[in-house]
């Protein structure tokens, strides 16, 4: 898929393997009626590593990567991510605000020209009961990311026995590769 093609994107649909491991993700577009189209990148993040780092692939031969994240501290609570392209050119930066996020998680999303995206978790009553038993992680769960008082885009966590994200976009000038990898970063991340 050409850069130009991936930004026209509106509805991405990210689900979850299933793998001893590690933590694979498929992103694919998703169809108006709402089913899975055209892969559009597949990611791998090895669980447990001292400092996190996922790369998204072309697709799972896992021949051509096309994007990445990785911490600028290794183990650090609020740690900043840094978006790659495939080059090492910058596609923006993300986040997560420690402090808020004690009730309620919250991501802070740059990118260049763009500004500060502030996503945050829509239901507070989900959030806090989430936080209270690691039983109850299999919640679906709602992120709204804002620019100003703008919509920006959404990811939902859907319930199912394998994490599926249903992603939104709403502003034409957020990069879909940062979309793509902060809507990883929701699943590999949140429960750090």
């Amino acid at each position: 898929m050409t850069p130009d093609t991936l930004q026209e994107q509106r509805r991405l649909v990210m689900r979850q393997r299933i793998r001893m491991m590690v933590n694979q993700y498929e992103i694919r577009a998703a169809q108006p009626d709402g089913s899975e189209g055209e892969l559009l990148a597949f990611a791998q993040q090895k669980r447990m590593a001292m400092r996190e780092q996922v790369t998204l692939y072309a697709d799972d031969t896992k021949q051509v990567p096309v994007l990445g994240f990785k911490a600028r501290q290794v183990l650090d609570l609020a740690a900043t991510y840094d978006v790659l392209d495939a080059a090492g050119n910058a596609v923006g930066l993300f986040r997560k605000d420690f402090k808020k996020s004690f009730l309620r998680t919250t991501w802070h999303v740059e990118q260049p020209g763009l500004g500060n995206l502030v996503g945050q978790e829509r239901n507070m009553t989900v959030a806090i009961l989430r936080r209270l038993s690691d039983s109850l992680a299999w919640l679906p769960y709602h992120f709204d990311f804002v620019l100003g008082d703008q919509p920006a885009f959404s990811i939902v966590k859907k319930w199912g026995f394998r994490d599926r994200y249903d992603v939104e976009i709403h502003s034409p000038h957020v990069d879909r590769r940062l979309v793509i990898a902060m809507t990883v970063g929701v699943d590999a991340l949140q429960g750090r």
